[in-house]
């Protein structure tokens, strides 16, 4: 099988591409050049020249045949200009999930299948399984390394075209491994920051992207408690960074309650208002076939949040495709633009993006 492995300069591509083509497959280096402007060494992120270096080097290793492909302008416009849209309209997304359906499983994969590539590959820590209407997507065996969160946007065809070779190890295992193989970046510490913003300053890259917008942080009586310089700022169940000139009655701590972009109001209270057990989910994504009745399952909504049992309903109507899941127990701090996917034990059934809770 003709493999297209994408090179992220990290050791988890580096040793995937490298299990890859012990398994016989025809393997073929690639780095995405997502940012015109990447960053120097030093930064977190992984988008930078050094990352580019790194991922020339581990092909040169493997011997593998490598390319950089520039896909700044489409990273530009499906997942930066996306990420500061949602945070403007008061939403909080997850940028890595959207590079993953956008970039990485769409324009990555379709370009890869123009070329007569198989499949592509990819240092995620998740599992494919076969199952009884094609691949399933699975949590990988290191749970705190599992990644399966953020590809929980990907549909069949996509499944059916991606190889996880990671997924049945630790990233202990991973790393020992690259070493063994003369990998120079067996030691390498993993990114930890949004790519395109590595300083690591989401509000100043907000604020400088966005501009200034200042207006009131209230309670939940609507007493102005201080002001701020943008609602873009701030996400619910957030707590540090209020810079509030008056502390509460009872002298709890408050959190972010609601982010209101039209009338730049922050809305401030006690932990227990964030508590929530409704997530109502649009743009529906199912990794099989779609659910027809309602569906017990576990629904997770952070990347390495707590899963919860859940009670979940696909609906289609003139309105479009909804996912309507009831939580058994409460959550906390579940902010619009969060995705929720979706678990039958480790199989990932699907996702959607958080439009409203209650």
């Amino acid at each position: 099988m003709r493999v297209l492995a994408a090179l992220s300069g990290g050791v988890d591509s580096a040793v995937a591409a490298a299990r890859a083509r012990d398994a016989g497959h025809d393997v073929t280096g690639v780095h995405l050049a997502l940012s015109r402007q990447a960053a120097g060494a030093g930064s977190r992120g992984c988008c930078t020249r050094e990352d580019a270096r790194d991922a020339q080097r581990a092909a040169d290793v493997l011997d593998l045949p490598f390319y950089v492909w520039d896909l700044s302008t489409e990273f530009s416009a499906q997942v930066v200009d996306d990420f500061v849209a949602e945070y403007a309209a008061g939403r909080t997304p997850n940028p890595c999930l959207r590079c993953n359906e956008r970039i990485k499983f769409t324009a990555v994969l379709a370009r890869a299948l123009a070329l007569g590539f198989d499949a592509i590959c990819t240092g995620h820590y998740a599992r494919l399984v076969d199952g009884p209407d094609g691949p399933e997507l699975h949590r990988a065996v290191d749970t705190d390394k599992d990644q399966s969160y953020v590809l929980g946007v990907l549909q069949p065809h996509q499944l059916a075209a991606a190889l996880f070779p990671l997924g049945g190890d630790t990233k202990r295992a991973v790393r020992a491994e690259a070493a063994h193989r003369g990998l120079a970046v067996a030691a390498k510490p993993d990114s930890t920051d949004v790519c395109f913003v590595p300083d690591g300053d989401t509000a100043g890259f907000l604020s400088r992207t966005l501009g200034p917008a200042p207006g009131p942080v209230v309670d939940v009586d609507g007493v102005v408690l201080g002001t701020h310089g943008g609602t873009y700022g701030f996400t619910v169940g957030q707590r540090r960074g209020l810079r509030l000139g008056r502390p509460a009655a009872d002298g709890r701590p408050r959190y972010v309650l609601a982010v209101s972009p039209v009338t730049r109001t922050v809305t401030v209270g006690p932990r227990e208002r964030l508590s929530v057990t409704r997530v109502e989910g649009v743009r529906p994504r199912w990794c099989g076939p779609a659910p027809t009745r309602p569906l017990r399952c576990t629904a997770q909504l952070r990347a390495h949040g707590m899963a919860v049992p859940a009670l979940a309903e696909h609906r289609a109507d003139a309105d479009g495709e909804r996912v309507l899941v009831r939580l058994d127990e409460p959550l906390l701090g579940v902010a619009a633009g969060q995705a929720v996917v979706l678990y039958q034990g480790t199989r990932v059934v699907g996702s959607a993006t958080v439009d409203r809770v209650a």
